[in-house]
């Protein structure tokens, strides 16, 4: 592979000012940088990123911290984050923690050594059952700023990009109340997770306001049988004629369940799911759904922490950006 030094050779110029040419300096004549760049892109020359990172004690590289690489929600954030990083001429690195705490450790420690310049990531559940926060606090006293996304610990001093889940689902099941429902059921998996647990809160804070409600919520553990459990639940309150649901497969085998015992929907039930556009397509009827917008949630992160790593933002002027969710109406819902 050809060096700056080779080309200044062949050039008989110095190595500063092959460097300045490719560079587009102004200190350099554009005849100069015309044949710099014509012989550079001869011999198909690239800058040797190791040497340049040493020089200006940056990687140009973003660590990607994620907890489930099948989830939906979660790849397409990450297609928005490498979409912005690519934009700003950041390559980015990703790990899968796969929701264990002690994987989303080595991932941290793995990318600190000087790969990366700062990360973005999702915390594990494994890491929030515990509450666990000392290894992102470690990172960031290292130099090494942190974006979070979806899942976030509000005791870490960091940037943050969440959604609006507690006023989305408080709007969500203030939509069924209008049409009169009189028995809307909360049902979730994500029961540990601080998403699920304001989705939760939301719901709670709608049919509680009604005075004549209580709430009904169903929560299903990662062990259960999700459709065996949803469908003991419809067995058991056969007047059910509303249900929120925390997240996309809930919401699917929700509505699904209530077309297997014969309910009409959005005439007998009316069903709202957290989930996505194609979420909603395996689904008779389509699947009413609440949208994350996850593509600018990774989009979002990734400019917050550019800006960051470019600045040197002090470390206690934190953001949190709030990205608002949007009720798309099909028809599981009058």
């Amino acid at each position: 592979m050809v060096t700056l030094k080779q080309l200044a050779k062949e050039l008989n110029v110095s190595i500063s000012t092959v460097s300045k040419a490719l560079n587009n300096s102004t200190e350099i004549g554009g005849e100069t940088v015309k044949r710099v760049k014509e012989l550079a892109e001869l011999y198909n020359y690239k800058p040797n990123k190791v040497a340049l990172s040493l020089k200006q004690n940056k990687t140009k590289t973003i660590g990607v911290i994620i907890p489930n690489i099948l989830n939906h929600f979660l790849a397409k954030v990450l297609f928005g984050i490498e979409r912005e990083a690519t934009k700003n001429g950041y390559n980015i690195i990703t790990c899968i923690s796969n929701e264990s705490l002690d994987k989303e450790k080595e991932g941290l420690q793995l990318l600190a050594n000087g790969s990366v310049d700062g990360f973005i990531l999702s915390m594990a559940e494994e890491t929030q059952v515990n509450n666990e926060i000392d290894h992102f606090k470690r990172t960031i006293s290292q130099g090494l700023p942190i974006v979070m996304f979806d899942r976030v610990a509000h005791d870490v001093l960091c940037d943050k990009v969440i959604v609006d889940d507690f006023e989305s689902t408080y709007n969500a099941t203030k939509v069924l109340l209008a049409e009169n429902r009189k028995k809307i059921a909360f049902i979730s998996n994500i029961n540990d997770l601080s998403v699920g647990k304001l989705r939760e809160r939301g719901y709670n804070k709608a049919i509680l306001e009604t005075g004549t409600m209580e709430p009904l919520v169903l929560k299903i553990k990662k062990k259960d049988d999700h459709p065996k459990k949803i469908k003991s639940f419809f067995k058991k309150h056969k007047d059910l004629d509303g249900v929120i649901a925390a997240d996309s497969s809930s919401g699917i085998i929700g509505l699904n369940m209530a077309v297997s015992f014969g309910l009409k929907v959005p005439k007998d039930i009316s069903v709202i799911g957290f989930a996505s556009k194609s979420d909603s397509y395996h689904t008779v009827p389509r699947l009413t759904t609440i949208r994350q917008h996850a593509k600018t949630i990774g989009a979002k992160a990734a400019e917050m922490l550019i800006h960051r790593i470019q600045n040197g933002t002090p470390s206690d002027k934190v953001v949190t950006k709030i990205v608002k969710t949007t009720l798309i109406s099909n028809k599981s819902t009058l």
